[in-house]
């Protein structure tokens, strides 16, 4: 099939170009104040041009988001509490950020009414999730954690308690908490010698 029947080619120019001012309008105004007009003008391109490639703000939120997490790198200094304190502190600050914008609520609730939303959350968590599930699985093979340890279920501790924290309870989070979680998870809460 040629060129000119498949159409042109997407322009990554524009997609950095949008997602650069995106972010900025998120950062400025929050997600209330996240509009696809306004990014368009400021783009210097049509509305119809956003919306072929994010038919809606909660998709342009969600391609926001997914670009900031892949710019927050995750290290593997070869030291598994570290770097995971590390990498909950990373989470923790973002988590605080997008409160401040609006952003973990409207995308939650966005998950829950659509679909093609929550598919895409997913999709986004799911590749950063994996970036640190080789972390613990690494820590695991070199003896850094117990070989029956469940890599999956560590993680869901750890990040899940904080958003449950800010969700649910409305509680602050900061590093401290974030050593805190890590702590009791890779110490356990049973005392040595006792299995229950």
């Amino acid at each position: 099939m040629s060129e000119s029947k498949r159409g042109r080619p997407r322009d990554t120019a524009v997609d950095v170009r949008v997602l650069d001012i995106a972010a900025a309008q998120l950062l400025e105004r929050g997600y209330a104040g996240l509009s696809i007009d306004a990014v368009a003008e400021a783009a210097g391109v049509a509305k119809t041009t956003l919306y072929r490639r994010w038919p809606s703000k909660d998709h342009l939120a969600v391609a926001v988001t997914a670009r900031m997490q892949e710019a927050d790198p995750v290290a593997d200094t070869g030291d598994i509490r570290l770097d995971l304190v590390n990498y909950l502190t990373h989470v923790v600050a973002a988590i605080n950020r997008s409160l401040s914008l609006g952003l973990v609520a409207e995308l939650a609730a966005a998950a829950a009414r659509h679909d093609d939303i929550g598919e895409l959350i997913h999709g986004v968590f799911t590749r950063r999730n994996a970036i640190v599930l080789a972390l613990i699985d690494r820590a695991k093979e070199r003896g850094a954690l117990r070989a029956d340890v469940d890599p999956v279920v560590l993680f869901d501790q750890l990040a899940g308690a904080l958003y449950y924290r800010v969700l649910f309870t409305g509680m602050p989070i900061d590093p401290a908490y974030a050593e805190r979680l890590v702590t009791a998870a890779l110490d356990g809460a049973v005392p040595i010698g006792e299995t229950s």
